[in-house]
């Protein structure tokens, strides 16, 4: 059934998206911690699940591809993650003039303030803290983890363990690594 016909815009979507290295990896301890998910293996299997979108939610890349595309039919802000790190502010701004709102500078202000990932990892509404551990273990490893995974190691083990996969006949994902 279809909710929204071509040209209903009585809803209002946004669509963040962010990184596949850093979204696997997000995912890779969200499945160990979030008790809902199988046992994700080790990083290996994990990576090569995710790759070939046998994951909770499918394939990363039909997924980011496929809300990219709604956007010629339904009025959709899309966003990316990296931008929103980069400069808060200005994604706000956008988010804004999407909705058609003007706020006061102190306001926006506010709004940097408490959507900033260190105020969102302290905010149990955001952090998922007030989850019971049968369902959300934050021993194991919390929900929010890292801004970003920089580690030098990781981001070139992760960058070329993507790249192979990707070159080596993954036809949905081959000629589209600019997201990566």
């Amino acid at each position: 059934k279809v909710i929204l016909g071509k040209k209903d815009y009585m809803y209002i979507m946004v669509y963040v998206a962010r990184n596949a290295k850093d979204v696997a990896v997000s995912y890779y301890y969200f499945y160990q911690m979030a008790k809902m998910h199988p046992d994700p293996g080790t990083w290996e299997e994990f990576l090569d699940k995710f790759m070939t979108g046998k994951v909770a939610f499918g394939s990363w890349y039909d997924h980011v591809k496929g809300w990219w595309e709604k956007k010629k039919d339904y009025r959709i802000l899309y966003l990316f993650y990296e931008d929103m790190k980069e400069d808060p502010k200005c994604e706000i701004q956008k988010l804004l003039k999407f909705l058609d709102k003007d706020l006061p500078e102190e306001i926006v202000d506010k709004i940097l303030y408490h959507s900033s990932f260190e105020m969102m990892k302290q905010n149990p509404s955001a952090n998922y803290t007030t989850m019971p551990k049968f369902s959300m273990d934050h021993s194991v490893s919390p929900f929010m983890r890292k801004e970003r995974y920089q580690s030098k190691w990781e981001e070139i083990m992760l960058g070329r363990k993507f790249y192979k996969k990707i070159v080596k006949g993954n036809s949905s994902w081959q000629g589209n690594v600019l997201l990566l």
